[in-house]
């Protein structure tokens, strides 16, 4: 079960940061998540790469 969908407290989790953080990167640096209902929802295969290209990084948030 490897390729189920995370909430917002399990993605903060595996990431290490605070779930206001999560919702932040949502809207300011476009973290790939997916609304579902009123949830959001995330492939951990989806924010890997969005971390390795750099979506994470403070340096690009000015941008």
């Amino acid at each position: 079960m490897e390729d189920r969908w995370l909430s917002v407290d399990e993605i903060a989790a595996y990431l290490g940061i605070k779930r206001d953080t999560v919702y932040r990167w949502i809207s300011e640096r476009q973290m790939p998540g997916h609304k579902i209902g009123r949830l959001w929802k995330f492939q951990k295969e989806e924010i890997d790469e969005w971390v390795k290209s750099g979506g994470a990084d403070d340096k690009k948030a000015g941008q």
